[in-house]
């Protein structure tokens, strides 16, 4: 069992920036692949970052260049900084983490850009 605790979210002008954490607790060293999701209302949960174990990244194509997804093994945290918001970025953000393909997911936190 995994338990993921998200935090950073909150409300920032476009142009803007904010970082997000995700703090992992229980069976942590089985972690292997850790992600952020979002997902707005009425519509699927897309990733937009994905940081493997070796600290291999990839990134939706609409953050590419604006988000940076990094992951210290010794905290066992994950962040998401986010500059140059867009107000197309407002969605809930929900931290994701793979055990034995199982997925683990947290329960979200808000991220709204006014224009």
């Amino acid at each position: 069992q995994v338990q993921l605790v998200e935090s950073g979210g909150g409300l920032v002008q476009a142009g803007g920036s904010l970082r997000l954490s995700c703090a992992a607790s229980g069976s942590v060293v089985s972690i292997s692949t850790m992600a952020w999701y979002r997902q707005a209302p009425g519509k699927q949960r897309e990733l937009v970052a994905r940081i493997g174990s070796g600290g291999n990244t990839n990134y939706a194509d609409s953050v590419k260049g604006r988000f940076t997804i990094s992951r210290d093994n010794a905290k066992n945290t994950v962040y998401l900084q986010m500059n140059s918001l867009k107000p197309g970025d407002t969605d809930v953000y929900y931290c994701n983490a793979l055990v034995f393909g199982i997925n683990y997911w947290g329960r979200g936190t808000l991220v709204s850009v006014s224009s």
